[in-house]
């Protein structure tokens, strides 16, 4: 996990290396009367700013979207308004990310921060090595229509091949492919659930039992299902699996 910070932090080094070199980390100004201030140096204030943008990145350049998606549709299928919590999804989601995304970021870290860290290349050769593998794992989950359809917002019209999309390309529709992917997969998810839900209605108003709510008596139905279907397991694996077929 650390890796994987590390690495999403070499991500936005270009911006930090923006800030004016030679300025110490913290300034002390002797006033008249004796007393002293400090001044804290514009490349720590850059950073702690890029640090904000981690939690974005994280989400958005990884597979916590579709992850994080079809398991809060799967919570709404059953009928289980917070159960799993919402801090439970989001763990579960973040650690599964970590694990999908894995080959990834040991891809950058060994090519890209650690041979930085080493002083072995410049930064710029570092941050080239680094966002390759994310890119390469992006562009293998966009689909072509959504490429094109920022590409011609953007008006890029001389993209040859996969190598040439820019990162404010590819981050749109990346983003876009894995909402349409996220519905899709709580769309299949969906279904049986629904299927229980109008068999337990139908059967509930042919015994005129018209005012008890079907959900009250399908969600043990529901929850008998997925338990016995080894749910937990089969959802989890198909999600890690999504990415790499």
């Amino acid at each position: 996990m650390i890796r994987s910070v590390i690495t999403l932090l070499l991500l936005f080094l270009p911006f930090i290396a923006g800030a004016e070199p030679g300025i110490p980390a913290v300034t002390v100004t002797t006033g008249e009367d004796g007393g002293q201030s400090y001044t804290v140096s514009l490349q720590i204030l850059a950073l702690m700013t890029i640090l904000t943008l981690l939690p974005a990145a994280l989400m958005m350049m990884t597979s916590f979207t579709r992850i994080i998606i079809v398991l809060a549709i799967l919570r709404q299928a059953m009928g289980v308004q917070s159960t799993p919590s919402n801090q439970v999804l989001i763990g579960l989601s973040l650690f599964l990310t970590f694990f999908i995304m894995n080959p990834v970021f040991d891809n950058a870290y060994q090519n890209g921060v650690k041979p930085y860290m080493d002083g072995g290349i410049e930064v710029s050769e570092a941050i080239d090595k680094s966002t390759q593998p994310f890119k390469e794992f992006m562009l293998a989950q966009t689909r072509e229509s959504d490429l094109e359809l920022f590409a011609n917002i953007a008006g890029y019209t001389e993209l040859e091949s996969a190598a040439d999309v820019p990162f404010s390309l590819l981050l749109p529709s990346f983003v876009t492919s894995e909402l349409k992917t996220a519905f899709q997969i709580g769309f299949l998810i969906f279904i049986p659930f629904l299927i229980i839900d109008l068999v337990v209605a139908s059967v509930l108003m042919a015994m005129g039992m018209m005012m008890l709510s079907p959900m009250l008596i399908s969600l043990p139905f529901k929850l008998m299902l997925f338990v016995l279907i080894d749910g937990w397991a089969l959802l989890m694996g198909t999600l890690a699996s999504s990415f790499y077929i």
